[in-house]
Order: C-alpha cells, then sequence, then structure tokens
C-alpha cells in the first residue's frame, strides 16, 4: 500500500495528471478562443478564458508543493522514533502546505475581484446594491420611524383648581 500511494496515488492521481490535464485543456481553449471567435464575441470570450487560464495557474502553484511534499513523506517515511527534529519540520511544512491547498478554492475569488474590472463591478453590484440594502432594511425595521410629540395643554381649565 506504502508503494501505491507514494508511486501511484500522490504523483498520478492527485498531482500531475489534473495538472496536466487541467493545463493542456486550458492552453487549448485559450489558443481557440484568440483565434476563431468573431470579433463581437471575443471580448467576453477571452476574458472567460482569462480566467479559466489564470485559475489553472493558481491550481498548479498551490498543488504542487502538496503532491512533492506527500510524494517525499512516503518515500522517507520518517517516524518520531527515529528523528524526532526531522519528523516535527515535516509535521510542519505539512500543516503549512495543507493550508496552502485549502486556499486553492477561496483564492480565486480575490483574483478575479483584482483582475477584472467587469468581475469586480459585478461584485460589487450585487454586495453592495442588492445584499447591503436587504440587510439594512432587515435590521432596521421600524426603529428609525420619527414620531410627532404629544404636546400637552399646561394652562389650568376652570374644572382644575389652583392649589396655592
Amino acid at each position: 500500500m506504502a508503494n501505491y500511494v507514494s508511486y501511484v496515488y500522490y504523483p498520478v492521481l492527485i498531482g500531475f495528471l489534473p495538472m496536466t490535464i487541467t493545463s493542456l485543456l486550458s492552453l487549448l481553449s485559450y489558443r481557440n478562443v484568440r483565434r476563431r471567435i468573431p470579433v463581437v464575441r471575443r471580448r467576453l470570450d477571452q476574458q472567460l478564458t482569462g480566467m479559466v487560464l489564470i485559475r489553472v495557474i493558481i491550481f498548479v502553484i498551490l498543488t504542487l508543493p502538496y503532491t512533492v511534499l506527500r510524494i517525499y513523506t512516503y518515500v522517507t517515511k520518517i517516524t518520531p522514533s527515529s528523528n524526532l527534529y526531522a519528523f516535527a519540520i515535516q509535521n510542519l511544512v505539512s500543516s503549512i502546505l495543507g493550508t496552502v491547498v485549502n486556499l486553492n478554492y477561496a483564492v480565486s475569488f480575490y483574483v478575479f475581484c483584482v483582475a477584472f474590472r467587469r468581475f469586480h463591478r459585478q461584485v460589487k453590484h450585487v454586495l453592495i446594491k442588492k445584499c447591503w440594502r436587504q440587510c439594512k432594511l432587515w435590521c432596521s425595521s421600524g426603529k428609525n420611524q420619527i414620531n410627532p410629540d404629544v404636546v400637552m395643554n399646561t394652562r389650568p381649565t376652570d374644572s382644575d383648581e389652583i392649589i396655592d
């Protein structure tokens, strides 16, 4: 099982096969869109393929170190009893790279917001114009109403007795 995990599962199934397939397909689609699409649709399709290409580059950058570390971990087989210092370093690096791999899912949103103005405008429109207004209306329902003050008549009337 250790040989399968270290030589097939992490290098091929988890690491290089998905990276190779996504990189190859995104490059082919990027090249295809740049060459064959009419001028009217070209701008939107170029933007979409640019987003896909950036997404694949981020995927490769964030996945490759974790894959290499997992292969190294199974090949070297460091245990706490053999070398405690090396085992601690390996666990620390593994935790950091595991976090980096999980960033793979969140970082695309922020990269798209920074890199593409149209995506940035859409996110701004949805978050500020729609969600923020709805939240503001929900939170302040009825709290900002102005009611007139009731003015009390302070002059004594004939039926009231004045006590000195």
